[in-house]
């Protein structure tokens, strides 16, 4: 699908820096000894937050699910609709192996994670809860995830996703990974196409963040995370292992990019840990060039997307830097149409039968299919 560098169209200008009303320095407060007990018997049941002056107590009895929309190895995403209101959302269910204490902690990081609701580029949480050791993250419900999109046009269409709106995905998931950092003091540790959602207005929002420090690193006891393919080498060496830095997320978003950009994921399927440590760790990084397997990039292009994997994480840049990248100044300026484009894939998916639904498995029959 062609698509001039020069597109018509509005398209929503980044917003001036917005300040961070809550705790101090984005931590979660400390709750007193009386007030656990309350939060524990409470757990069952949440707040969503639908606007700013609409908060509705609510249950999982509250919801109807519509259906299953994304399933991944810690859940499943339903859609659902909140009974008082109609407000259509995305609910993700995650399986929770944290104990009373980590629930706790994760609903305090929930609380400060819908403060960044005033960012145009990261997902709107509404609210969660804990039933049955389930947590429950009520969001704004996307048209697609990046990882569906790009599949779609590079395995059925056939064709790159314009470098244009290549740029504007960039542009958006940096400004939202850099608001997360500067103004919640937030790391999102998990940057992935599956993360990167769509809407056929244009938008282009970051999700799961904030509460996956706790819990990813609650469900990693459980499970093989050092089998997560956009780790970065430091966070799978166990030499250079030593606390987790916003460069480790850049080489993620490197790494995606490069997977969208091609249409391929830029390392061989692993066959086991031991192959994805001797590959990225001691192997060299992928390397994007102007002309890749038939397609052309810009200088500008290959060169961010070279600079997010550069190996040694001290030499690797954090997000101030990425920001004033001339990839990312250029996307600024650019009134590319990403709605126009968007929209006209996602009617090409529909024909294709491609719905937002995977299965019609519903959100209380998930647990069966995990084990």
């Amino acid at each position: 699908m062609p698509l001039p560098l020069e597109l018509n169209g509005e398209r929503r200008k980044p917003s001036k820096k917005l300040s961070f009303q809550g705790c101090q320095g984005g931590q979660a407060p400390v709750i007193p000894d009386p007030t656990r007990e309350r939060i524990r018997m409470q757990a069952t049941a949440g707040k969503l937050q639908i606007a700013p002056n609409q908060t509705y107590d609510f249950t999982s009895e509250d919801m109807i699910d519509e259906g299953e929309i994304g399933r991944g190895a810690f859940g499943a995403v339903n859609r659902m609709k909140f009974t008082h209101t109609g407000t259509v959302m995305a609910v993700k269910r995650i399986r929770s192996t944290v104990d009373e204490k980590e629930q706790k902690q994760l609903l305090m990081d929930l609380e400060v994670v819908m403060k960044s609701n005033d960012c145009n580029t990261i997902v709107t949480f509404y609210g969660a809860l804990f039933k049955e050791g389930d947590c429950w993250i009520c969001m704004e419900l996307m048209d697609t995830s990046l990882d569906k999109f790009y599949k779609f046009i590079c395995e059925k269409q056939q064709s790159p996703i314009p470098e244009p709106i290549l740029a504007q995905i960039t542009f958006a998931t940096v400004r939202a990974l850099n608001y997360l950092k500067e103004e919640l003091k937030i790391i999102h540790r998990d940057v992935k196409p599956s993360n990167i959602l769509l809407k056929r207005n244009g938008d282009i929002k970051l999700c799961d963040f904030g509460i996956s420090g706790q819990l990813v690193d609650s469900i990693a006891r459980t499970k093989d995370a050092g089998c997560r393919p956009y780790m970065a080498p430091e966070r799978i060496d166990p030499q250079r292992a030593k606390g987790y830095d916003v460069r480790s997320d850049v080489w993620s978003l490197g790494i995606t990019l490069m997977e969208v950009a091609t249409g391929k994921f830029p390392y061989p399927k692993w066959g086991s840990v031991f192959e994805q440590l001797s590959q990225v760790v001691e192997g060299d990084p992928p390397r994007l060039s102007t002309t890749y397997n038939g397609m052309e990039f810009s200088i500008d292009f290959v060169n961010f997307v070279n600079t997010c994997l550069i190996k040694d994480e001290r030499d690797r840049p954090k997000y101030g830097r990425l920001l004033q990248h001339p990839f990312i100044q250029q996307a600024e300026k650019s009134d590319t149409d990403v709605a126009a484009y968007v929209s006209e894939v996602l009617e090409s998916m529909a024909n294709n039968g491609i719905t937002q639904f995977t299965t019609d498995l519903p959100a209380e029959g998930w647990n069966e299919s995990f084990n």
